[in-house]
C-alpha cells in the first residue's frame, strides 16, 4: 500500500521551514560577501589613462589627431583614440620659448546635477590613487595626490596626481577638476607638464 504524506504534517512542516531558513541564510551570507569583495569599476579610465601617460615623453604624438583650432600662442588637435566615458577630449601644444609644452584634456561629465558632478570626480579619483604606471626605461611608478571631496558652492575643486618618486616624468601631473560653469557643472581630467613659476626654487615637490 502506498503511503502518502500529509504535507500539513506538522514534522514534515518543520523540516520545511528549516530548509528554508537555511537557504535563505547562505543567500544573504553570498550576497553579503559579493558586497565586501572588491570589485573592479566596469569601463574604467585605468587602461587609457596608462595609454596617455605612456605617451607624455613623446608629447602625445602617437595621440594626435587633425587640428580643430589654432591660436597665436597654442593649437588644439583632436585626440586620435576614444577615451572611455569622455564626452570629448583633444590634445594642446603650447608655444613657449621654444619648450614643447603640452596637455591632454577630456570632459568626462556634463550635468547639472551638483551631486553627479560630484559622483563622478570621486570615481575618477579612486581610479587615479595609486594606479602603478609604466614610465618605460624609467621604470614603474604610482600617482599620488590628496583627496578633498567638492563642496557644493564653491565653483572649482581638483586633485592633482604626480608620481612618487623622481623619474623621467617627474613633470607629469594628472588632474581631475569640477567647475561651474553658468548653470551645469564639468567634470575634467587632464594631464599635462608641471612648470615651475619664474621665482620658485628647488626642485619640483612631489
Amino acid at each position: 500500500m502506498r503511503l502518502i504524506t500529509n504535507p500539513f504534517n506538522p514534522i514534515v512542516m518543520q523540516k520545511s521551514v528549516k530548509a528554508l531558513v537555511l537557504i535563505t541564510s547562505f543567500l544573504v551570507y553570498c550576497v553579503s560577501v559579493t558586497a565586501q569583495l572588491k570589485v573592479p569599476v566596469i569601463n574604467g579610465i585605468a587602461p587609457d589613462i596608462k595609454k596617455v601617460i605612456a605617451d607624455y615623453p613623446a608629447r602625445f604624438g602617437n595621440l594626435t589627431g587633425d587640428v580643430i583650432t589654432e591660436n597665436p600662442q597654442s593649437v588644439e588637435y583632436a585626440c586620435n583614440f576614444t577615451f572611455t566615458g569622455a564626452e570629448h577630449s583633444f590634445i594642446t601644444r603650447y608655444s613657449a620659448e621654444n619648450k614643447k609644452i603640452c596637455s591632454f584634456e577630456a570632459l568626462m561629465l556634463t550635468t547639472e546635477s551638483f551631486d553627479k558632478a560630484k559622483q563622478k570626480f570621486h570615481s575618477l579619483c579612486n581610479q587615479l590613487n595609486n594606479l602603478v604606471v609604466s614610465a618605460g626605461t624609467g621604470g614603474n611608478f604610482k600617482l599620488k595626490g590628496d583627496y578633498e571631496a567638492p563642496k557644493d558652492g564653491i565653483q572649482f575643486s581638483s586633485v592633482i596626481y604626480s608620481p612618487d618618486h623622481t623619474s623621467t616624468s617627474s613633470r607629469l601631473r594628472v588632474e581631475v577638476s569640477l567647475l561651474a560653469e553658468v548653470t551645469e557643472w564639468k567634470v575634467k581630467l587632464l594631464v599635462y607638464d608641471y612648470e615651475k613659476e619664474d621665482n620658485e626654487q628647488g626642485a619640483v615637490k612631489e
